[in-house]
């Protein structure tokens, strides 16, 4: 085993979904059309904004402009890595990166303000090894992709090595077969394709070396290379780990699964171990209907399991993704794993003590009195957002200490409640009396480690079926609630609502934190601890950004003048760059406009605070996924380039990133200034610079002095 490097640096700005323009062609592959099938939460847990006085005063907590000392959530392991920011550009903009936002865009390509150069980093089918197969997309293959850079790429985590290396971490969220193999027939895949399919699934490992033009290259061969796939063993840890519920006839110890599925974002942690989280992981395990038990077809219906085949038929090929042959297998997923980058060798652990749901991302703060402290969404409409406070306390450099932190703990999930009357939250954005949506909530406490705190649920049955846990308890229903992000600066927790058009009048009730039917365009929402403390038990809140175009009425930018932000649609993953600016990557926009999906920065202190503003756009069809924002470098997943309906492999709507009539590549892609320009106004139009032949040491990372990815000679329609 190699040896671990003396200071493992994380790049804690990643401390760290339907609706909106989202193609049938994702959500048949992404989430399995969730959208389309029941809502799984069907509690009708209710509205809080009529109630007595919170436990603590919100004011005393939400004072004037929010400015905050840095807490005692940003440890001094958190608080070493929040770095000066450059000087505010002339023009009297945010600190942190110049630039003039760019306008929205609608082409094939990637695009930056002007003075900004984009270079890829790895796409899917680099090679992460010598020994790799070359990339040939009509002749994919299973042992290959094993050794190569895997499909659809999503969370990005960085880590800074020595001599000026890097090491980064990706989750393949998931594969959408159509565009990946050539003829492909849904109703009859072959084994080698679903084999294939496992082998772009997972997470990569890849080691990097940092370039003077800002370019970062993958270092083939490098012992931290890594490759985990939907066959690779996972260990199952925590108080559930073993339970009768988790048991199958390939593990009838209930402990070791095999792979980790639909893995979307993710958080790297102050011990320098990766947080993944598994996500829409119900649709990929048919015949839940075989299932006849009473109890556990409500658990699977909660879960959204499908009832029947399910869309990629791996159950032909594999009897534990059938639940008439396994019906706990599906058990075994929703989990967060965690993964230690250092050690090839390692066990990634599924920590049971976290919960189970659909995880979007785990993001670390570090409470007052040292204890770990994790943030969850559960991206689902109506589902909840939850913490784990750790009984252990981080101690820095002791890596036995850490590595059981995420195993005990107190499992909670929150409860808003509004300070308006009820008849002043009226579903269309307006405003209540006070002039903002806010008010204070409470972490519910589910379960401390072997002890429910959820009458008639055992332990087990708390973590494993964590959703009607929080039926039970009254948690508030929200809209969709992705990544969560404490700021490292403030220790103040961001919450990305991306959206929710099953928030219907007369169906289902808004309230001060869900505060629009119909909502498409999603909001983002801050909180404060009580007494800044990560470990509290209370909270106050507020909505940030009440999400859409600054042309509709319902649309709010914490206060700040509508007329000089940028449209934003569906808030997705969320990061800090290190002079504290709030960084949003977007997961769809509006069908009535087409836009392409973006990366926009959102000041939170001054008289800028809530200044939404667009850094970047993706190509058609595209996703933006995984921010890391440092002082120098942008770095962003591009996910599901081209995917939109009626795409092919035979017919792709995107020729990204490299041109001419070849398949659409999901990529990891790093932005950095252009080597002796100083950023100006408007955006640079041209696709990313990427390699021009078959790389030697990697995937070449382009060069300054040119484009060499002509752009298609006429680009296809948009969304």
């Amino acid at each position: 085993m190699p040896p671990k490097p003396p200071a493992r640096r994380t790049f804690l700005p990643l401390l760290p979904g339907h609706g909106g323009g989202r193609s049938a062609l994702t959500c048949r592959y992404r989430c399995g059309n969730a959208c389309f099938h029941e809502v799984p939460n069907r509690s009708g847990n209710p509205y809080f904004g009529d109630v007595a006085a919170a436990a603590f005063s919100r004011r005393s907590v939400l004072k004037a402009g929010l400015v905050l000392a840095a807490t005692a959530g940003t440890s001094a392991a958190l608080a070493d890595r929040v770095l000066a920011a450059t000087e505010p550009p002339p023009s009297g903009g945010p600190e942190g990166l110049v630039f003039e936002p760019i306008d929205q865009q609608t082409g094939d390509a990637f695009v930056v303000p002007d003075g900004y150069v984009p270079h890829i980093v790895i796409r899917w089918g680099d090679p992460l090894f010598s020994d790799a197969a070359e990339f040939d997309p009509a002749n994919q293959t299973a042992e290959g992709q094993a050794r190569q850079f895997g499909y659809n790429n999503d969370h990005v985590g960085l880590f800074e090595l020595e001599d000026g290396q890097f090491l980064m971490v990706v989750n393949h969220e998931y594969t959408d077969e159509t565009l990946m193999f050539p003829a492909y027939d849904a109703a009859s895949p072959t084994e080698a394709q679903v084999a294939t399919a496992w082998a772009a699934h997972g997470l990569s490992v890849v080691t990097l070396r940092g370039e003077d033009s800002g370019a970062l290259t993958p270092v083939l061969d490098a012992p931290l290379n890594r490759r985990l796939t939907a066959t690779t063993e996972f260990e199952l840890t925590g108080p559930a780990a073993g339970s009768q519920h988790l048991q199958t006839s390939a593990d009838p110890e209930g402990r070791t699964v095999l792979g980790t599925l639909n893995n979307c974002a993710g958080g790297l942690t102050p011990w320098g171990t990766w947080l993944t989280a598994e996500e829409n992981f119900n649709q990929y395990f048919a015949n839940s209907s075989a299932v006849t038990d009473p109890t556990a077809q409500e658990r699977l219906v909660r879960y959204g399991a499908t009832e029947g085949a399910s869309e990629r038929l791996w159950e032909t090929f594999d009897p534990r993704f059938d639940l008439a042959q396994e019906p706990n297998e599906i058990n075994r997923f929703g989990w967060i794993v965690e993964v230690d980058p250092f050690d090839p060798s390692s066990t990634p652990r599924k920590r049971t003590a976290l919960g189970r749901f659909k995880h979007e991302a785990a993001t670390i703060n570090i409470a007052e009195d040292g204890r770990a402290v994790a943030y969850m969404g559960d991206d689902e409409v109506f589902d909840y957002l939850y913490k784990f406070v750790s009984d252990g306390v981080y101690v820095e450099g002791d890596d036995a200490n850490n590595a059981t932190l995420l195993d005990s703990g107190t499992l909670y999930v929150a409860r808003f409640t509004g300070d308006s009357p009820a008849a002043e939250i009226d579903g269309v954005g307006t405003l209540p009396e006070d002039g903002e949506f806010d008010g204070s909530g409470e972490w519910i406490p589910l379960v401390s480690g072997t002890t429910s705190h959820v009458p008639g649920m055992s332990a087990e049955e708390v973590l494993i079926f964590t959703r009607q846990a929080g039926d039970a308890v009254g948690a508030t229903r929200m809209d969709r609630p992705e990544d969560v992000e404490p700021s490292p600066a403030t220790g103040r927790v961001y919450v990305a609502c991306t959206n929710n058009t099953d928030r219907v009048e007369g169906e289902a009730e808004v309230d001060e934190a869900n505060p629009r039917f119909d909502n498409k365009d999603g909001h983002v929402i801050e909180i404060v601890e009580e007494n800044e403390d990560a470990g509290a038990t209370a909270f106050a809140w507020r909505i940030l950004l009440v999400c859409g175009s600054p042309d509709d009425p319902s649309t709010y930018f914490a206060g700040f003048d509508k007329s000089q932000v940028s449209t934003i649609s569906c808030p997705d993953n969320l990061a800090f760059d290190p002079a504290g600016n709030l960084w949003i990557s977007t997961d769809g926009q509006p069908d009535s406009v087409g836009w392409n999906d973006a990366l926009y920065q959102v000041p939170l202190e001054g008289d800028l605070r809530g200044q939404v503003r667009q850094f970047l756009a993706v190509p058609t069809g595209a996703e933006t996924c995984g921010p890391v924002v440092t002082e120098d470098r942008v770095i962003v997943a591009v996910q599901h380039p081209g995917e939109i309906d009626g795409a092919s492999f035979e017919s792709p709507a995107s020729n990204w990133p490299d041109g001419g009539s070849s398949v659409p590549r999901p990529s990891v892609v790093v932005t950095a200034a252009r080597a002796g320009e100083e950023p100006t106004e408007g955006p640079t139009e041209e696709p990313t610079d990427g390699p021009t032949e078959e790389p030697t040491e990697g995937p070449a990372p382009g060069d300054d002095s040119g484009d060499p990815n002509e752009p298609p000679s006429s680009l296809p329609e948009t969304r």
